[in-house]
């Protein structure tokens, strides 16, 4: 789960920085909705999440060559306090970074944000048994916003509502680990710390065709996860990948390749499967090892890309999942043939485990 605070790193490694300052503003933001259950293990934790968002909030003005190509976005850090109203869920608190890209000229902004969370009320099997959905205190935090902005005052304040979905999950690196989603409504008002300047693109580093050939791509994943069965312990993951991606213009690229899955805590969770129920005839040798075909997208922004795959298992001895699993993240290029990842891999709604992952692109 500590992995999840590099992505923290990555993203402020690459937004914050700028050669050139930004238009800064400081944002409140109240929100309340309701839990969203994937599972059955997660009906009964019901109520009306309410809470607090704090933005700081740099505004581009084309200081950058992707701040044009992606229409003036912003991106800051963020602070997001919520109460449950559950007592089997507790509180948290999370904090990160995000991106926010504007439509319909900044008046229709869409938030993509993540970073960690602390939670005060992980499963216990004494205390808190009901809470089916994490089993640890540390936890990701994945927040997706779409608002409607009204500057005031000449741009000076604005005020904002819109919808809110936050996800919050530990990859498994404690069980149980359902994860919980909550969806709401938000309002909030803003105060720029500086006056709004005019956008100047800077047209020097704008090529005129993106288009790549082939690249061949090998990435090693790892990190720690427990299987679904409660205190069954945390064992190291190894997922092996090797793709080829075609970058098509400015922001899309595409990917086609395989992975091969090598994660221990399915060694004991196959011998656990045998014993406890016979009736389905698991052999306690059954091979732990999958591996899986996937194509990917990816969202070029500048060193920093966005990443989601889709996957299918055509080696699967075991077959304890469904046989599509999904893979969502961020890559951050330290050279145009050397990156770094972080990622979570789940099967649906349900998370199997967050991956740190090295690659090169050949």
């Amino acid at each position: 789960m500590r992995k999840s605070i590099v992505l923290v790193f990555f993203t402020v490694q690459a937004l914050f920085a700028q050669k050139n300052a930004n238009t800064p503003s400081f944002e409140v933001r109240f929100f309340r909705g309701n839990v969203l259950p994937h599972t059955p293990d997660l009906y009964h934790l019901q109520g009306h999440p309410e809470g607090i968002q704090f933005h700081y909030n740099l505004q581009t003005h084309g200081a950058q060559e992707w701040h044009a190509a992606y229409n003036y976005p912003s991106y800051g850090v963020y602070l997001l306090y919520q109460d449950f109203n559950n007592r089997f869920l507790g509180h948290s608190w999370a904090t990160g970074t995000y991106f926010r890209f504007n439509f319909l000229k900044r008046h229709l902004q869409v938030q993509t944000a993540a970073g960690v969370a602390y939670m005060n009320q992980p499963y216990d099997k004494v205390t808190n048994s009901k809470n089916k959905a994490f089993g640890s205190t540390l936890l990701a935090n994945i927040n997706i916003g779409l608002e409607y902005h009204q500057p005031l005052f000449h741009n000076q304040m604005d005020v904002s509502a819109g919808l809110l979905f936050t996800h919050y999950s530990n990859g498994r690196s404690k069980s149980p680990n359902s994860g919980i989603n909550t969806y709401g409504l938000t309002i909030g008002v803003a105060y720029n710390l500086q006056k709004p300047v005019s956008n100047s693109p800077d047209t020097t580093k704008v090529k005129t065709n993106y288009r790549e050939k082939l690249h061949y791509n090998f990435v090693f994943r790892t990190g720690f996860n427990e299987s679904s069965v409660i205190n069954s312990g945390r064992h190291p993951l190894y997922h092996l990948g090797a793709y080829i991606d075609k970058r098509l213009n400015r922001k899309s690229g595409v990917q086609l390749g395989a992975d091969l899955f090598l994660t221990q805590s399915f060694k004991d969770f196959i011998k656990y499967k045998s014993a406890a129920y016979p009736e389905d005839h698991i052999d306690p040798n059954t091979d732990y090892k999958r591996a899986g075909i996937f194509a990917g997208y990816e969202l070029y922004i500048n060193r920093l890309s966005l990443e989601a795959q889709v996957g299918y298992y055509f080696y699967d001895p075991l077959h304890n999942e469904i046989p599509v699993y999904d893979r969502i993240g961020l890559k951050y290029y330290w050279t145009p043939k050397v990156f770094s990842a972080l990622s979570l891999k789940t099967h649906m709604f349900l998370a199997e485990a967050i991956e740190f992952g090295l690659g090169i692109r050949l």
